[in-house]
């Protein structure tokens, strides 16, 4: 039902369309997705007042599986502890809690949404999980996404910015092949810039014109949590960000 692919229906909004929810009553398709995405935005407005009561920024990391989310958190959060800027993470996978794990290793608060057979998060999800976190000793939340190139931009979850992963490994064409994601970002890291000069079919400059012809020109970093490369820019684009 979801308006992509087909999956609207998440863990986190079922109770609204079961026996006592109040969408659970005759109707069509359309009808019951119109009421699930209102729901949904809805939700993400409350959350992102629940989160700016708190003075949290949040932000939805969103790319295709493997293109160095949880990485670039590890290397990020690490960072972030040595300028004193408290961060919390949500992890959102279809299943497992590897990466909690990897980001609970970091000594910062992390809550992980495994959500079966849905290929995003959705704003109730968010909602259950930021009543795990200590928001009062957070400045900072990262929401990484189940790894998709189309259906987690379709979905509010309450965040005050988007980042979108390009790795090196994907092909320069992304842009263009999966448009609505790429300009639903704030912010588009080219990742694993480490591993250019074995990807000589990828190139830096193509990549970035695809980005371009989206009007995201000015908003592209080229940047390697292995080697450091880039790291410096992206935290200083975080600090703009959070200053007040």
């Amino acid at each position: 039902m979801c308006n992509n692919c087909g999956c609207n229906l998440t863990p986190g909004n079922q109770h609204l369309v079961e026996p006592g929810g109040h969408l659970h009553q005759p109707g069509d398709a359309v009808q019951l997705l119109t009421g699930l995405l209102d729901e949904n935005d809805h939700q993400a407005a409350h959350n992102r007042e629940h989160l700016q009561r708190h003075n949290i920024l949040a932000i939805n990391l969103m790319s295709s599986p493997g293109s160095g989310k949880t990485r670039l958190l590890e290397e990020t959060l690490e960072r972030l502890k040595a300028l004193g800027i408290r961060a919390g993470v949500i992890e959102g996978d279809l299943e497992t809690e590897n990466d909690a794990r990897r980001i609970a290793a970091k000594g910062v608060p992390v809550v992980q949404i495994t959500t079966g057979m849905a290929c995003h998060l959705d704003a109730h999800m968010v909602h259950d999980a930021l009543h795990s976190l200590p928001l009062d000793e957070l400045d900072l939340l990262f929401i990484e996404n189940v790894g998709n190139l189309v259906c987690p931009a379709g979905f509010d979850l309450g965040q005050h910015l988007n980042l979108v992963l390009l790795s090196v490994t994907e092909g320069e064409d992304k842009p263009a092949k999966y448009p609505v994601m790429f300009r639903a970002a704030d912010l588009v890291l080219i990742t694993k810039l480490d591993l250019l000069a074995h990807f000589d079919d990828f190139s830096l400059q193509g990549a970035e014109h695809y980005l371009k012809t989206l009007g995201l020109e000015e908003q592209t970093l080229p940047i390697s949590a292995k080697s450091g490369e880039g790291m410096a820019a992206w935290l200083s684009w975080l600090q703009q960000r959070l200053t007040p």
